[in-house]
């Protein structure tokens, strides 16, 4: 019994300081931004997105060279599954999310590309260093082409990092910075040990530690975004933040192991984890894009969501 208690401390304070620092390093990496006047577009793709996909890419990038890449995989997929299940099944049950049409027509058309293209890379189960080249290629495209596309543009979803920062605590927010960094990836390789530690103990697959508690623990930042967000009545960040964390899972997360260590996908991914992860995508733009000029995800439409996050994890165990 006491050997999987260190595990289980290590996960639930990893899990703690995975939060803390995630949120720590993206509000320094925006504050760093903002002194030296960086437009708010660039702040929302590299620093938002980067900060809330961190620790996804850290966790899967270490468990990949440890040659957990099941885990890799299952962090990658069960994260986007628990974004749009539960992050913005909890978020619409709260409050109903409006959604900006320009999202639907944009960011989510490539989002539903690039989890096709995902599909048909895993398709002949084995992900290698070409795939993995190929997704992080898709990520520069996407990223260079929105900034050329919206470079004039002035979007209000990212007002909460635009503010005056005071240019004499320069100092104080580089340090947070690394301090945030630091503790960021110290905590993802403490998530990793666990639940490696975790499954070996209760003979779990890698692949579902992975697909449940890691994807979960890398997921909440996006939850107590989203959450924050619709309390505050900022429901275009909800979608937001889930179609560009998603993005970054699918083109960033699952191209690491790839990249690192390549080696064969298992069945399951395939035939149970993928579907769910498409059928969820597309789900999306289904109970977003209602056929008039209001687009929303009311209450009902969120306990589906939930309630199909409820019966995979059902089918996991």
């Amino acid at each position: 019994m006491y050997a999987i208690l260190l595990p289980i401390i290590a996960l639930l304070a990893g899990f703690i300081l995975l939060i803390w620092s995630a949120d720590t390093f993206t509000e320094n990496g925006a504050k760093i931004a903002n002194i030296f006047k960086v437009s708010p577009l660039v702040i929302g793709l590299l620093i938002f997105g980067f900060g809330t996909s961190a620790p996804e890419m850290l966790i899967s990038g270490l468990a990949a060279i440890d040659g957990n890449t099941g885990l890799s995989v299952g962090n990658a997929i069960g994260s986007n599954i628990f974004n749009i299940a539960l992050v913005l099944g909890i978020s619409a049950i709260i409050s109903p999310i409006k959604v900006k049409s320009e999202i639907l027509k944009k960011e989510w058309v490539f989002l539903m590309l690039t989890t096709l293209i995902a599909g048909l890379l895993l398709w002949d189960k084995y992900l290698g260093l070409v795939d993995g080249l190929i997704l992080i290629s898709l990520l520069i495209a996407f990223l260079v082409y929105t900034l050329i596309t919206d470079k004039n543009s002035h979007s209000n979803e990212f007002d909460r990092f635009v503010e005056k920062i005071d240019k004499n605590q320069t100092m104080k927010t580089w340090i947070m910075l690394i301090v945030g960094l630091v503790v960021l990836i110290s905590s993802a390789k403490l998530i990793v040990w666990g639940g490696v530690e975790v499954a070996k103990f209760f003979k779990v697959p890698d692949l579902i530690i992975g697909l449940s508690i890691i994807a979960l623990g890398t997921s909440l930042p996006e939850l107590a975004v989203s959450i924050t967000s619709v309390l505050k009545k900022q429901y275009e960040m909800v979608i937001g933040n889930v179609i560009g964390s998603n993005l970054f899972n699918t083109l960033a997360v699952l191209a690491i192991p790839g990249l690192i260590h390549p080696s064969k996908v298992t069945d399951e991914v395939i035939t149970r984890d993928y579907p769910v992860m498409l059928l969820l995508t597309l789900l999306l733009f289904i109970l977003s894009y209602k056929f008039h000029k209001r687009h929303m995800v009311n209450r009902f439409e969120g306990v589906v969501l939930v309630s199909i996050f409820s019966i995979y994890m059902w089918q996991l165990f």
